[in-house]
């Protein structure tokens, strides 16, 4: 069944929109991820960001180039669908999941301690934290169940607020604390941070690039995607590296490495607050180290109300994305119905919503971040594995589907199949980096395997009720009728056939149902060929007609309407529509009704378009003397 649009979801979201939204995502984990990595890194912080900055980038160029392949919302669980099947599908979906509630965890954990770190120091640590937290997420759990709405440009603004923020602590930082000796001296390798440590610090530093999925998931939102999707993902790569490149180094310049009075080697960057350190709220704790005169306080105050403000909206954007992913996995038939069910006054998945909130305030209890941080990792990391490894699949099995952009680094093989160089290391650092937080952290190895081995029960247990296979992909079908202001689609093919003639009525119904903010009409107009002349043979009398007819349709549908014409042979028309309506990625199809011949009511060519359908099918009557508002409309699924 064809996707559609229903208004207030159409695709307006450019370039900027979709950078300035990521960015809000990604860069809030800068201030919880900080802290987390110089726990472990000590004073090789700055490597291990520059490390995962680089792991990043790979995983980047992955999402940019299958999201533009694919622009549908999913992210890595919608890359496995396409390259392998539902099950995959499902088990990236799975550890989605398991990404969403921890970030919801994770954020509503570190809100207190920012709180705290300016107005009430009893937030600083346990249990005012964790009651904190588990308040504020049942709270916005309540909400989102009511229909919270997302305000895009709330959102937008206060991520450009925090890009400039986070620019200008790293340009007042540079100039005030920054100290190559000071980094110099932070290192001790081998021994401050031990190798463990440091191979530990780099799937915790992964973290700090939540957020990833959001432009994915933005996919169906974003016009021009093909270009937009790519664009603003790359300028979030750049954005962050600079921003997680540079910050650290100030970080540590500001509050070095020292032995304690035990000799151990620590920075106050990593110590929890109880032992005098910032581990709960580190940017603030560079902020109180850079001696600012008379702007100090207000600089403090502004830095951490900002910080609580965006790692609140962190929070709630998982929790917005578990509500659109178990509904997404419900619509699949990946989870039970249950789980989708709608609110009946406010129309939310509020079963959803309350049980992944519940599980997010069961992490937060053990009041313990470096748990939480190692479990993001644990969930990200399969995530991601998974979207590399569809990405390469996709290369290897579908080598002339259309790639609007490709990523870089590519080794040519036989049959115009090629292996993508940044998915393949891409895949196996992030697979590595699995392995290493799985196996050093029993507790997360105990947490995360648990996870995943509860929705492998889950999954093949709720197909075999529903009576299917655990690989075939079967969508909720969901009844709509198709009728005006109701529903847009992106993108409409209308057929005609050059020797019927022009229809009036096929295009104002293709019209009325194309979305008004892009080129969503394409006219294919075919001609046929006899089988005694070349397929390329020129007609030209059959050329001008058809010539004629799109011409006829850019007068009548605008700027909104392209078009082209095809040669076939006579029978072949039917196969031709569908496949073009595939390569356009047409979500419906519009077609005059056909004079009837023969036995058959909609003629040959119909009956094999509504045989091999790829999307809806519209069929336009033109009775005559009939009104053109008043004219039927044959619409087949």
């Amino acid at each position: 069944m064809a996707e559609r649009r229903l208004h207030g979801l159409q695709r307006v979201l450019g370039v900027n929109a979709l950078f300035s939204t990521a960015y809000g995502n990604v860069g809030s984990s800068i201030y919880y991820a900080l802290g987390l990595v110089a726990s472990f890194a000590l004073g090789l912080t700055p490597v291990v960001f520059i490390i995962t900055g680089f792991i990043f980038y790979l995983t980047a160029a992955t999402y940019a180039e299958a999201t533009a392949m694919y622009p549908e919302a999913g992210g890595s669980s919608s890359f496995a669908r396409h390259a392998f099947n539902e099950l995959w599908s499902f088990f990236a979906a799975w550890a989605q999941m398991l990404n969403y509630t921890i970030t919801i965890a994770i954020s509503a954990f570190f809100v207190p301690h920012y709180i705290g770190g300016l107005f009430w120091a009893e937030l600083r640590h346990g249990p005012g934290d964790v009651v904190f937290s588990i308040g504020l997420i049942a709270l916005l759990s309540a909400v989102n169940v009511r229909g919270a709405k997302e305000s895009a440009g709330v959102n937008i603004g206060l991520a450009v607020v925090d890009f400039l923020t986070q620019l200008l602590l790293v340009a007042v930082g540079l100039f005030l604390v920054f100290s190559p000796d000071t980094l110099v001296d932070n290192v001790h390798l081998g021994l401050a941070p031990t190798w463990k440590d440091f191979f530990i610090a780099i799937p915790v530093g992964m973290i700090a690039y939540t957020g990833i999925e959001t432009i994915s998931n933005m996919a169906e939102e974003a016009k021009d995607e093909e270009k937009t999707i790519p664009a603003a993902i790359n300028r979030v790569v750049i954005a962050v590296f600079a921003i997680y490149s540079l910050l650290p180094m100030v970080a540590l310049s500001a509050l070095p490495v020292h032995q304690d009075s035990s000799g151990k080697y620590v920075t106050q960057l990593g110590l929890p607050e109880d032992q005098g350190g910032f581990a709960g709220d580190p940017v603030l704790g560079v902020v109180k180290h850079f001696n600012l005169g008379f702007l100090q306080g207000p600089a403090e105050i502004y830095v951490g109300i900002l910080a609580a403000t965006i790692l609140l909206i962190a929070s709630n954007a998982g929790i917005i994305g578990v509500s659109r992913l178990v509904y997404s996995m419900g619509i699949h038939r990946q989870v039970p119905d249950k789980l989708r069910t709608l609110h009946p006054k406010y129309g939310t998945p509020y079963i959803g919503i309350m049980i992944f909130g519940g599980i997010a305030c069961l992490a937060v209890i053990p009041g313990k971040a470096d748990f939480l941080g190692n479990m993001y990792a644990f969930g990200a990391m399969l995530s991601f594995t998974v979207a590399h490894t569809a990405v390469v699949k996709l290369r290897l099995s579908q080598p002339d589907a259309r790639r609007p952009w490709r990523g870089p680094g590519n080794i040519a093989l036989s049959g115009g199949r090629s292996l993508p160089l940044f998915a393949v290391f891409g895949g196996l650092f992030t697979f590595l980096a699995f392995i290493v937080v799985t196996a050093l952290h029993i507790d997360v190895a105990l947490a995360g395997l648990g996870w995943l081995t509860l929705g492998m029960v889950i999954y093949p247990i709720y197909r075999k009720r529903q009576g299917l296979d655990l690989t075939t992909t079967h969508k909720v079908a969901i009844e709509r009728s198709v009728v005006e202001h109701e529903a847009e689609y992106e993108s409409v093919l209308v057929v005609l056939d050059a020797t019927a003639g022009y229809s009036h009525g096929a295009l104002a119904t293709a019209a009325k149902l194309a979305a008004r903010r892009r080129r969503g009409i394409h006219v294919l107009v075919y001609i046929a060929v006899p089988q005694s002349s070349p397929i390329n043979a020129a007609l030209p009398e059959a050329e001008a007609a058809a010539e004629s007819i799109i011409e006829q349709a850019r007068l009548q549908g605008g700027r909104r309407v392209t078009g082209h014409i095809e040669k076939v042979r006579a029978g072949g028309a039917g196969r031709m529509i569908v496949s073009e309506a595939r390569e356009l990625r047409a979500q419906a199809i519009v077609a005059p009704l056909p004079p009837r011949s023969g036995a058959t009511l909609f003629g040959k060519t119909l009956e094999t378009v509504l045989a091999e359908r790829p999307c809806r099918v519209i069929i336009q009557s033109d009775p005559v003397g009939v009104p053109r508002s008043k004219r039927p409309i044959t619409v087949l699924d």
